[in-house]
């Protein structure tokens, strides 16, 4: 349909020019007739018009959220940033007398350069001793676990792969207008080490290292590893609290039927999970369920327990945001906290190529960061992202999705003052497996 121009009614805009007489104008013709006055319009004027008749995106009374970004940056601190640069300088020696920035040491120290360093979490200190978690609201622990896997391994190289294209990013998200590194504090406690052989003693392992770090009252962020270690971490979690925990699990595969292949593997996880008494699987979510690889075992067990499921066609016909509102409603139903598990391979097969169980007709990368930061806006207990499968991957793609999951998670709770808000549920002592 041919744009009508605009009208005195149709708000305080300068005249917008028919395509012809746009196409002239742009041209340098002599005279142009204003379709408001149909009186003639110089072509200088005209061409000014033309640009114009959009709002200015720096104006007060209407400003673009990419403006606002800009305008926000100024007003976040730069006081950690600025006391790192003072350590890298003492403990890496100050840079050669040749260099014009004098904040660069000798010896590559913290986030910089990129391609450079050892590979923690976004560079974040190493947590050696164990017992200093308690200091920081976040650790990051790696769960190098494929043992649980049904077709293609390679998820024990997980947490390897997502740490190394962490160093990738910097703590600053422009659109949210928040830094990590001034905003909160985070540290990487290395991985769990578990059991190649045995998957119920790797349970065991998984299940006290992330009890250990929640009942320091750090918030555990968790990289599988495959997702059978969706079992042991909430146990971990829920042997440190008597307050009752919802679930929202975003995944292509239902992993809840109760044994596959004759063990507790990456395909059976919520199904023990909701057998925790204080887990209850009317607060599981499950979202992005469907395609040709949801076993019907495990189908029996979600109608029994009465999950709640939503498949990509509801997302297409509710939209992220209502279907982000629901989940939210179910999980949060009489729970003190909520869990989120992210599966990669919820996201279509394009984009994530580096897992075991790709399912084309996923969630499009955007739709999964808009679901991630809505959910984690509200706040959460911990979290994991799983079966990210580096010897499949292309490019560290899969291991890139894997990681902007966890720092859009972590930038959401901090951006609407969540983080450290699950430390009110710790309410007994951790007792290990």
């Amino acid at each position: 349909m041919r744009p009508k121009p605009h009208t005195p009614n149709n708000g305080p805009c300068s005249p917008v020019f028919p395509p012809r007489d746009r196409r002239a104008a742009e041209k340098g013709a002599s005279s142009i007739i204003d379709p408001r006055t149909l009186a003639p319009v110089s072509s200088g004027a005209a061409h000014m018009a033309v640009r114009n008749h959009h709002p200015d995106p720096s104006s007060p009374h209407f400003q673009t959220k990419g403006w606002k970004a800009a305008v926000k940056e100024a007003s976040i601190p730069t006081t950690r940033h600025d006391a790192e640069v003072k350590r890298n300088l003492e403990i890496g020696l100050h840079g050669a007398s040749s260099l014009e920035d004098k904040t660069i040491p000798t010896f590559s120290r913290g986030e910089l350069p990129h391609f450079a360093g050892i590979n923690t979490f976004l560079k974040a200190p190493f947590a050696e001793n164990v017992h200093d978690v308690g200091h920081y609201d976040v650790t990051c622990l790696g769960v190098p676990f494929d043992g649980g896997t049904t077709y293609r391994s390679g998820t024990r190289f997980g947490p390897q792969g997502v740490r190394k294209i962490s160093a990738l990013y910097t703590p600053y998200h422009y659109e949210m207008g928040i830094d990590l590194r001034e905003q909160m504090t985070l540290c990487d406690a290395g991985d769990v080490f578990t059991i190649p052989a045995n998957i119920e003693k790797s349970f065991d392992q998984i299940s006290n290292a992330v009890g250990h770090v929640f009942a320091s009252g750090s918030f555990p962020l968790i990289i599988g590893g495959d997702h059978s270690i969706g079992f042991p971490t909430v146990r971990g979690i829920a042997a440190c609290t008597t307050k009752k925990i919802g679930i929202i699990h975003v995944d292509r595969h239902a992993d809840i039927q109760e044994k596959d292949l004759d063990e507790r593997m990456h395909t059976t996880p919520y199904f023990h999970a909701t057998n925790i008494p204080n887990v209850p699987a009317t607060n599981l979510v499950q979202i992005g369920i469907g395609g040709w690889q949801v076993p019907r075992p495990a189908v029996e067990h979600m109608v029994s327990r009465r999950t709640n499921i939503f498949t990509m066609e509801d997302i297409e016909d509710l939209g992220i945001p209502k279907v982000a509102e629901m989940a939210l409603e179910r999980a949060w139903d009489g729970a003190d906290a909520v869990y989120m598990s992210y599966d990669i391979d919820s996201l279509e097969a394009a984009f994530v190529p580096g897992t075991g169980w790709p399912e084309p007709g996923g969630l499009l990368p955007r739709e999964a960061l808009k679901l991630v930061g809505l959910v984690a806006a509200e706040g959460l207990c911990g979290m994991e992202v799983v079966e990210v499968s580096p010897p499949y991957d292309v490019s560290d793609i899969t291991s890139l999705m894997a990681l902007r999951i966890c720092v859009d998670a972590l930038g959401s709770m901090v951006a609407n003052g969540k983080m450290g808000a699950h430390k009110h549920i710790i309410d007994k002592e951790f007792v290990p497996f």
